[in-house]
């Protein structure tokens, strides 16, 4: 088994661009010879696009690109850039009149962070495609990462800097990587030592306190979780699988999450992944989802670890005896 980069898959590419100023971007997958895939949504503040055509009953069997963004609800539009330029790359469906490229995406919620005004668009998100050209793929305050936040139960005055993280394996001919942003209303743990990464900070002891403690304490006095929160990833493998396959997988993904975020799937997060399959080796299902989990655990481990303290925010590389 060794680690590998999610562009070492073969006909993936994934670009980023961001607005540092404003706290937002946006990140972007794409596969332009086309890819099966499948999502699942867990989280119950959900902003997604396209993600009805990927029910395995539904008729479009590949998509082209995900694309995640910040901005909230608003950020979607991004998608329209990814849109833009697989049209002009003459990347879509053949529908005789035009092609049509298929795009999904997920946001998250960064708009408290930064200017509320200012969202990934389509101009943004077309940037996002234009930066895939250059096969350079930064972790931490980037792409769909450069506002995120983690750990908002006591509110923002006690958050910590979320990110962007990437991360592959493969194991023989079989790959699996992904790229996850990480914006989560709870902690961030590490899923192999089980200590806490990110999250509500305690300003006086410079640590990060236990989310599981604070709600058992004021169970009686949080109402309602604060809004603003939602991870978000795209996991690829080339392992072949069909649009149940990939749905499957997704939901297997999601084990990732809980692994790694304390509480996970709030009412106030929308989490979302999506499970793309580039169809060129053979491979069983359930070993790819052992190998798929734990890349996602690795991708939102390493958006807390290459996450940097900004926007009045602490990073982990602050805490006090880290």
């Amino acid at each position: 088994m060794k680690e590998i980069k999610i562009t070492d898959i073969s006909g993936v590419k994934v670009g980023q661009v961001e607005d540092i100023q404003a706290a937002t971007g946006c990140s972007v997958v794409i596969v332009e010879k086309g890819a099966t895939a499948g999502v699942d949504v867990r989280g119950g503040g959900p902003a997604t696009r396209e993600t009805d055509l990927l029910n395995p009953i539904n008729m479009v069997q590949q998509i082209h690109a995900v694309m995640l963004s910040g901005g909230s609800a608003f950020g979607l539009d991004a998608a329209s850039g990814a849109m833009q330029y697989l049209e002009e790359h003459d990347v879509g469906f053949d529908m005789s009149v035009a092609r049509v490229p298929i795009v999904c995406g997920a946001s998250l919620f960064d708009l408290s962070v930064g200017n509320p005004q200012v969202r990934p668009d389509k101009h943004m998100g077309y940037l996002a495609c234009k930066d895939s050209e250059n096969n350079e793929i930064k972790e931490g305050n980037y792409g769909a990462g450069c506002g995120a936040s983690v750990g908002k139960i006591l509110g923002f005055d006690h958050a910590m800097k979320g990110g962007i993280g990437t991360y592959g394996l493969q194991v023989g001919a079989i790959q699996v990587a992904g790229l996850v942003a990480v914006n989560a209303c709870g902690n961030v743990v590490d899923h192999e030592s089980h200590k806490m990464l990110a999250g509500i900070y305690d300003k006086k002891t410079q640590q990060v306190i236990s989310t599981k403690d604070v709600l058992l304490k004021q169970m009686d006095q949080i109402r309602k979780l604060p809004d603003g929160n939602t991870t978000i990833g795209c996991i690829v493998t080339n392992v072949k699988l069909n649009k149940a396959q990939c749905t499957k997988l997704a939901g297997i993904c999601h084990d990732g999450y809980a692994r790694s975020i304390q509480p996970v799937h709030t009412m106030s997060d929308g989490d979302t992944i999506f499970v793309l399959s580039t169809n060129e080796v053979e491979g069983m299902v359930d070993a790819v989802g052992v190998l798929a989990s734990e890349v996602t655990s690795m991708c939102i481990k390493r958006a807390i670890l290459k996450a940097k303290s900004a926007y009045g925010l602490k990073a982990f590389s602050d805490l006090k005896n880290r």
